[in-house]
């Protein structure tokens, strides 16, 4: 016989490498797509806003590290696992990501993952972007069939017969699924399997995006970067002189640069001028990030930007803090997942690693050439901490978000 209460385990993994070169023309916005994305685009403005809550929920806990995470790969998995949830728990979770009810269904919730995933597993696209969601579920453990159905039609999750009384075992075939999906390059995502694990929950998201065309990597030279007041770090940092979407925000002394992938993603990367920092994140919310989004003016630019190597591991159980705490503890109602044994959740577990370098983009036999204006352009070089998000462009998915304290990792 189970015991009374046994544990589900949520390991999310992303890894997102960034191959920067030249700036390519942004798409409109209001490209007419029809209303194939609407649903997609009715969650986009809820997890952006839970991006920048998170966010500063983790900036909380500390001021000085970098800070990278996936808001998309700990949605998805969120949402996957209220699927299986009731009472006080379903509500937290929806809640604490950021979701009303009362404004959006949770069949538009549904139906806007499911376009998400779908849209970002596209085969054959300009970049290297797929989102998995594994259920691997104890040998011995029968999960509610509703439950089983839906996440499979709505999250295309794989499904797993696991032995989680081997551990080791359990932990191999959990590890080796995510460096699967990550390409190879997570590796040991967990350490170790809680004893009393009998359904893991394992999203990943692997994003490797190419710009049109690189930085010329014989520009690339140490320069300081300056990580805090008494801190400086040599950084290899690259170099482009052409057009860009940017602006600067007097009100809050910060420039804001776009940089757009091959495909459909785009990212915007927040420079504070030196001790604005937290002015700026205090201001920061999804209607300001909008409104960058929205006033940026194509320009000539001379632009610094550093390579970065950096990684975030976090307990999300952090995510308390927004108001998701049942489903931690003994008062979790996940009996949508199974009516066997009462399940909470005892780790959840996510990591993201970020690489920005000038490779990746194979030479062509063409060149071109970008006409930039006679005056002389003003100088952007990022060389003191910054933020950034990373967007799905079709969707407006946030793929990730974060800020680099350090270029060389904490």
């Amino acid at each position: 016989m189970m015991p009374s209460t046994l544990t589900l385990c949520l390991l999310l993994a992303g890894l997102c490498s960034l191959v920067p070169s030249h700036l390519a023309e942004e798409a409109q916005a209001s490209e007419d797509t029809g209303n194939y994305y609407s649903s997609s685009r009715k969650i986009a403005p809820y997890m952006t806003g839970f991006s920048i809550d998170l966010y500063k929920v983790l900036v909380s806990k500390s001021n000085t590290t970098n800070i990278f995470f996936s808001p998309v790969s700990i949605y998805t998995a969120f949402t996957l696992l209220s699927l299986g949830a009731k009472s006080a728990t379903h509500d937290q979770i929806l809640t604490g990501l950021g979701f009303n009810l009362t404004e959006i269904s949770e069949e538009h919730i549904s139906e806007g993952f499911q376009e998400l995933l779908r849209t970002v597993n596209l085969p054959g696209s300009d970049l290297q972007l797929t989102i998995s969601n594994g259920l691997f579920i104890d040998k011995n453990l029968n999960l509610v069939a509703k439950f089983l159905e839906e996440s499979k039609r709505l999250y295309a999750s794989d499904t797993f017969s696991t032995n989680f009384e081997d551990k080791e075992a359990a932990k191999k075939q959990i590890n080796d699924y995510v460096e699967k999906q990550t390409q190879g390059k997570i590796v040991d995502l967990i350490k170790e399997v809680d004893p009393s694990t009998v359904f893991a929950l394992v999203n990943c998201i692997y994003f490797k995006g190419k710009w049109e065309k690189p930085f010329e990597a014989e520009l690339t030279e140490e320069r300081p970067f300056h990580v805090d007041a008494k801190t400086t770090v040599p950084v290899q940092t690259m170099n482009r002189l052409g057009m860009f979407n940017v602006l600067y925000d007097e009100n809050l002394s910060c420039w804001v640069v776009q940089m757009i992938y091959m495909g459909n993603v785009s990212a915007i990367f927040i420079l504070p001028d030196t001790g604005k920092l937290e002015q700026v994140e205090n201001a920061l919310d999804k209607v300001l990030l909008y409104k960058w989004t929205n006033s940026l003016s194509r320009r000539a630019i001379n632009l610094y930007f550093p390579k970065v190597s950096m990684s975030g591991n976090y307990d999300l159980k952090v995510l308390s803090e927004l108001g998701i705490t049942d489903v931690f503890g003994n008062n979790a109602d996940l009996s949508g997942i199974t009516e066997e044994t009462k399940l909470k959740l005892s780790q959840a577990v996510h990591k993201a690693v970020l690489n920005i370098d000038e490779k990746g983009t194979e030479a062509s036999g063409a060149t071109a050439v970008e006409a930039i204006p006679m005056s002389i352009p003003p100088v952007i070089e990022f060389n003191r901490p910054f933020l950034l998000f990373i967007f799905e462009r079709k969707t407006w998915g946030t793929l990730f978000a974060g800020k680099v304290m350090n270029p060389n990792g904490n």
